[in-house]
């Protein structure tokens, strides 16, 4: 493995980390926890159970398929749209009423968390368009393909 092809892999692992191993241990260690937290949003105990299973899917899965290469613009965007579907369900800054109070206030900490999520659904959809949207026909054309991130492209100027 090249050096650029390390470096890929460790910034590719760097976007997940949080999701996977982290978020999805601690949903499967803390299983009951993680269920009282989807019901906040998602009231009947099933549905919060299918709705916390799908998101640990998309945790492990997704960030496999980011790590891996495989179909990882797809997964990367699933990624995206998860982080931003957590930051609009469970981040609701929008909500408490303390957003303007002086001190700590629940509503501000609930803002710097939805932009985050926001933020890092960003830098996964720059795995989906590149950086410089190029990617974006391609992802179109055969969204389950690879972009073959650990193939070291040499460019001559």
């Amino acid at each position: 493995m090249s050096i650029a092809s390390a470096l890929v892999l460790v910034v590719r692992y760097g976007l997940v980390m949080l999701f996977f191993p982290f978020s999805a241990l601690d949903k499967m260690l803390n299983f009951d926890g993680a269920v009282g937290q989807t019901q906040e949003v998602f009231k009947p105990r099933a549905l919060s159970v299918f709705v916390l299973i799908c998101g640990l899917c998309i945790e492990v899965f997704a960030s496999l398929g980011v790590v891996t290469g495989i179909a990882d613009r797809l997964c990367a965007l699933l990624i995206a749209g998860y982080c931003a579907a957590t930051a609009i369900l469970f981040k609701r800054f929008w909500r408490p009423a303390d957003f303007w109070a002086a001190g700590d206030s629940k509503a501000r900490n609930l803002f710097w968390d939805f932009l985050k999520n926001l933020s890092l659904g960003a830098g996964f959809l720059l795995i989906v368009i590149g950086t410089n949207g190029s990617g974006l026909r391609p992802f179109l054309a055969h969204p389950l393909a690879s972009s073959h991130p650990y193939t070291v492209v040499e460019q001559h100027r």
